[in-house]
């Protein structure tokens, strides 16, 4: 009897501190969250039934702005909505330029053809970045003719908008755009803490062999410090896996972390892993949006500090934080 006192004990002693280990309410006080603008203010669309290789151009929702994603115009006006970091995508061009645009070919939202890589910065730049926009299936094209010059190059991004923030997305598997954009960015003397580059596992290897100083951040690697984390938060400790890195939760189970969302945000600072929230998963797709409404935004627990991503900078951001107090 006296054994199994003490068994009963030692359990409960260990459930008690794994609470009080992942308490969120023991953590710091914290900070108000930040935002990460994906494309900067864009068009958005129904992501229903989008596959990896669709014009979704073509099924944007009717326009109430005009600005075309990965612009200096969509860039700026996310800062100035609020937003502390802007997600670009980049291809690297016949002429040893980047240039910042998401698809893997030119035929969807613009008037050029081909695939993007293999054309030269002077002639993406040339084409008409809102050509392929519609909401009405073609009828009408209401972005035509705006967006001719807009798509500018990755060093005409990073001066533009000097010490601010920016993901980088990778958009190959190719490890020598590692070895290129290491020297791309050396060129121009940009700190490493401006930046968290995104994509496959090959290029993100090579990036870190080059460059260690910049977080970085695949779906692999996201996967792992996920699982890992599940296995192990519970007493605290942070698997190698979400070290240096950013660990992204969808909003309907963020709650699974351990010690979410106040004690889990001090671990990965500890750890330098930044830790952000998005959109809802959906089981079907295993896909997920962002934080795109103010519904969705409020829904986020008192207390969380860390980013929030969202497609929709110009309705959910900073701005947006105080309404419920001022209501």
């Amino acid at each position: 009897m006296r054994y199994g006192r003490l068994a009963v004990a030692a359990i409960g002693a260990t459930v008690l501190a794994a609470y009080l280990g992942n308490a969120s309410w023991l953590a710091p006080e914290p900070d108000q969250p930040y935002f990460i603008s994906h494309r900067g203010v864009h068009q958005t669309f129904d992501p229903t039934g989008v596959g990896p290789q669709d014009c979704t151009a073509t099924r944007i929702a009717p326009i109430t702005h005009t600005f075309i994603e990965n612009t200096l115009p969509a860039i700026g006006a996310a800062f100035d909505a609020g937003a502390e970091i802007v997600e670009i995508d980049i291809h690297p061009t016949t002429d040893n330029e980047f240039a910042v645009f998401h698809d893997w070919t030119l035929d969807c939202r613009t008037d050029g053809t081909g695939i993007t890589r293999e054309h030269s910065m002077a002639e993406i730049r040339s084409l008409d970045a809102g050509w392929g926009y519609t909401a009405d299936d073609g009828a009408t094209y209401p972005l035509r003719g705006t967006g001719i010059g807009l798509i500018p190059s990755l060093g005409e991004v990073l001066d533009a908008f000097p010490g601010r923030r920016f993901v980088i997305n990778i958009k190959s598997n190719d490890p020598h755009e590692a070895e290129r954009l290491a020297v791309y960015l050396d060129a121009r003397n940009i700190d490493p803490e401006r930046l968290i580059v995104v994509g496959a596992p090959a290029p993100l290897t090579r990036l870190a062999e080059l460059r260690p100083g910049i977080r970085q951040l695949s779906r692999r690697g996201l996967k792992d410090c996920a699982l890992r984390y599940l296995l192990t938060g519970w007493s605290g400790f942070v698997p190698q896996a979400c070290r240096n890195t950013v660990l992204i939760l969808p909003k309907n189970y963020a709650r699974l972390a351990w010690g979410w969302p106040r004690r889990l945000e001090q671990r990965m600072a500890d750890a330098n892993t930044l830790v952000w929230v998005m959109g809802d998963l959906d089981r079907a797709t295993m896909n997920s949006t962002g934080i795109d409404t103010l519904d969705a935004l409020d829904a986020l627990p008192d207390g969380y500090s860390g980013g929030i991503w969202t497609n929709r900078i110009e309705r959910v951001n900073p701005s947006a934080l105080g309404r419920q107090e001022v209501r």
